[in-house]
């Protein structure tokens, strides 16, 4: 259908806005072939911000013409003759590189626009897409990465999923959205996919209705992070899954409509939700729906942050799933090859990526789960990782990323290594690490938020540092981390947070978490730690 662009006539557009006025982001995807066919220096620079509709950023720096590509994966499930195909993508065009992203997507770098058009190929023959995995449109919807097996859902998701997904693909009626726009449907009863921290997240529900139980979903809006972030609020709603499409339609027009397109930094769906309130919203929801029945009751339990390793019983009896950690989320191409072997080998060939950055084998026998887990890969990439490299989260980083100010991933990883052989505790700590605010990396839920920066040393020298927030959980509706008074150079960074968390395990109950902790004490006496280690006399900084 058509629709009214209203909002053209607003003298006050942000400069992104006047853009998509003039060409849909989505039809940069006509333009491709042309550009693969010429050259990158054939490609305008007023065009390259239109290629994130096609699921690919300029990576660091942009002029050398390398991108990165995102690949939608929806609910992070893949079958075998997926997987592969990924994994050739990394092999044959990426060096090698093969990223699973906070969303549950599927990363690529080193693409030249020469290689893209048979990129697009390999990946709809395999009915994947990059489209809308970047830009501003319906982002890769984050699920349940167990769907429809899991013995802690409330019912299978992956067919919902499946039908809002391919409904917004290559949708020019919502193609143009005021911002970036994220999506979560789950019914894990452990908020297996973070659902306060998306725009517009399906949460298991039940209600009665007329005598009869039924189950479905509750409806949370207005969640997002970056510089500002908020939690997503729960709507007065009960939505049956088979309404589900119809109001994930309705919010996005609300949003589409009503969203703000002045300043891009007010752009996003929490800010509206912000103005609004809930009860506003929803009014404006069943405006399109009509009337839907008030919310019923929440079946959770303990936020799981997106953890599934060791092995588990499914839904299936005799039946099998088995978490494994991937170190801060990468891969290589030969290792993915192995893994989509082995899956098929021992299971049915699936792979499920996780929001934590892991991944699943599912559908793999009792009887065959030792010899899989003989198989040399699961060295590296084991279901009972070391705490701190089993629970490190990274964004891309200065490696590629353009947005980045420091470097993320590897040193992530290296200091997660460190921690794990010099002190061990009888909880885990998440530690997230991000390379600027736009927090790709989800730093506000960690237990310890790391947050680059560059800042100027003693000799006057721009050098990379990091502040360190505590206490984030998505626990009871959600709380951010806050952040401690001090900037950190990089190369300080692994001996202050072994001397943070040397006093953590010190003044802590056992068995208490990080985050329960953090309240039992308050901030200011774990300020005071971080001076004493910095050697400050009150909340200085260390650069």
């Amino acid at each position: 259908m058509a629709y009214d662009k209203f909002w053209a006539t607003n003298e006050k557009l942000n400069k992104t806005e006047v853009a998509k006025l003039d060409k849909d982001g989505l039809r940069i995807l006509d333009d491709i072939p042309e550009y693969a066919d010429k050259g990158f220096a054939s490609i305008p620079k007023d065009q390259w911000d239109l290629f994130k509709w096609a699921g690919l950023y300029l990576q660091r720096p942009k002029e050398d013409g390398y991108f990165m590509m995102r690949v939608n994966v929806p609910s992070g499930i893949l079958s075998k003759a997926q997987v592969e195909a990924l994994a050739g993508i990394a092999r044959d065009y990426g060096r090698g590189v093969f990223d699973i992203t906070t969303r549950q997507a599927v990363q690529f770098h080193w693409l030249e626009i020469g290689q893209i058009p048979d990129i697009f190929n390999r990946l709809e023959a395999v009915g994947l897409s990059s489209v809308g995995a970047c830009g501003d449109i319906t982002r890769n919807i984050v699920g349940n990465p167990i769907a429809g097996i899991d013995p802690n859902e409330l019912f299978d998701t992956s067919g919902i999923v499946k039908e809002v997904f391919e409904f917004f693909q290559n949708n020019e009626d919502f193609s143009n959205l005021p911002r970036k726009y994220k999506m979560s449907i789950s019914t894990n009863l452990h908020n297996a996919s973070n659902a306060e921290i998306n725009c517009i997240s399906f949460t298991p529900a039940v209600k009665s209705i007329n005598g009869e139980e039924k189950q479905g979903f509750h409806l949370k809006i207005g969640g997002g992070l970056s510089a500002r972030p908020f939690l997503a609020q729960t709507l007065d709603v009960f939505i049956e899954p088979e309404r589900t499409l119809e109001v994930a339609i309705a919010v996005t027009t609300i949003f589409r409509d009503y969203g703000y397109r002045e300043k891009r930094h007010l752009a996003r769906l929490k800010f509206l939700m912000a103005d609004w309130g809930p009860e506003k919203f929803l009014a404006k929801i069943q405006e399109y729906t009509g009337p839907l029945p008030t919310k019923g009751e929440e079946p959770v339990g303990e936020w799981n942050a997106g953890y599934f390793y060791g092995v588990h019983n499914q839904k299936q009896e005799g039946l099998k799933f088995l978490g494994f950690n991937v170190p801060v989320g990468r891969l290589d191409a030969d290792e993915v090859f192995e893994l989509a072997r082995i899956s098929d080998k021992y299971g049915n060939g699936e792979i499920r990526t996780c929001n934590s950055q892991n991944l699943i084998i599912p559908n793999v026998r009792e009887e065959h789960v030792d010899a899989l887990l003989a198989e040399p890969i699961f060295e590296r990439i084991t279901i009972k990782p070391n705490s701190f490299i089993g629970h490190a989260v990274s964004c891309t980083g200065i490696e590629y990323c353009n947005l980045a100010l420091v470097e993320t991933k590897e040193r992530m990883r290296s200091i997660a290594v460190v921690l794990d052989e010099k002190i061990q505790l009888d909880v885990p700590v998440r530690m997230h690490m991000v390379g600027c605010p736009n927090s790709c990396g989800q730093r506000q839920i960690a237990d310890i938020g790391l947050q680059g920066m560059k800042v100027r040393n003693a000799n006057k020298e721009m050098v990379e540092a990091y502040e360190i927030y505590v206490g984030g959980t998505l626990n009871a509706g959600g709380e951010f981390n806050e952040k401690l008074k001090g900037k950190i150079p990089a190369e300080d960074l692994t001996g202050v947070l072994l001397k943070l968390l040397t006093y953590f395990k010190e003044e802590k109950h056992a068995g208490e978490s990080f985050y329960d902790f953090k309240h039992r004490v308050g901030l200011t006496a774990i300020q005071e730690a971080l001076d004493s280690i910095l050697g400050l006399g009150s909340h200085g900084v260390s650069v």
